[in-house]
């Protein structure tokens, strides 16, 4: 009886792991297919290369037959590389990139992408390449959250600001290249981006914005400064000039009493001589 009891709970757990290990792929399978749909849906395809993306069929494994995208297994709905390169594509960085939840590569490189690259990139990315656009904006700090990237290039766009600074890197000295871990990012990767700083390019300068907010923060606090010295004197002025005038008046009161006490002792005088 114990026997049977102890093989029925072994069965048990066995199901509830094999349910949940279900229940696993199938939530991965629908939000690497909703991520797929966003992309395909988010941007301009001028020369139909999306035509294969055929979300009709609904076999397991139908997502791997698509162009530019790799499976982990050719018959599971997993991606794991995604490689839109030089397809001519338009429009915004597909943000719901980050349904496909087991996904290691992004290549979105020689498209003509704009906008600005979005800070809630897939963690799990070993391989982001976005070179080759029209990006602008900051590089997100958040993608030196990426702990497994290798390789990274956002060259010939329009990015400005400081490149992201990476917990894990190391920067040779006199060297033009990040190293992550085993990885090597070098500078080329940040080219022809007029407005980037920092390793391994050319440090960044003071900003001409918080230079003139600088300037504007003087300017204001000398005038009020100047503004309160004014009142102060203003203020002060009259009770100056009310205390020089009885001053003065005092002054004068003097010496009219020194002049009166001088002709009145001569006149004493002049009476005892008679």
């Amino acid at each position: 009886m114990a026997h049977s009891a102890k093989l029925v709970i072994a069965l048990l757990h066995i199901f509830a792991w094999s349910f949940l290990d279900i229940l696993e792929i199938s939530n991965g399978t629908e939000t690497d297919i909703y991520c797929l749909r966003s992309i395909k849906e988010s941007l301009e395809d001028p020369y139909n290369y999306f035509k294969s993306w055929n979300f009709s069929n609904n076999t397991e494994g139908f997502i791997c037959e698509f162009v530019g995208v790799e499976c982990w297994k050719s018959d599971e709905n997993k991606v794991f590389n995604i490689k839109l390169k030089s397809m001519g594509l338009k429009g915004h960085f597909p943000r719901e990139i980050k349904n496909c939840t087991s996904i290691e590569g992004l290549d979105l490189s020689g498209n003509e992408l704009t906008g600005t690259i979005p800070s809630d990139i897939s963690l799990l990315l070993l391989v982001l390449r976005l070179d080759n656009n029209q990006l602008t904006g900051f590089i997100p700090p958040e993608v030196n959250q990426l702990r497994s990237l290798c390789t990274f290039s956002v060259a010939n766009n329009l990015l400005s600001g400081p490149v992201p600074v990476f917990s894990d890197l190391t920067i040779p000295a006199e060297s033009d290249a990040i190293i992550l871990g085993q990885c090597t990012i070098p500078a080329e990767s940040y080219a022809n981006n007029l407005g980037l700083c920092g390793a391994p390019l050319e440090p960044c300068k003071p900003s001409p914005k918080k230079f003139i907010v600088l300037c504007k923060g003087f300017v204001v606090g000398w005038i009020v400064a100047m503004v309160k010295v004014v009142v102060v004197m203003f203020r002060n002025t009259p009770i100056l000039l009310v205390k020089k005038a009885i001053t003065k008046k005092n002054n004068k009161l003097m010496k009219a009493g020194t002049r009166w006490c001088s002709t009145d002792e001569r006149s004493k005088n002049m009476m005892v001589i008679s």
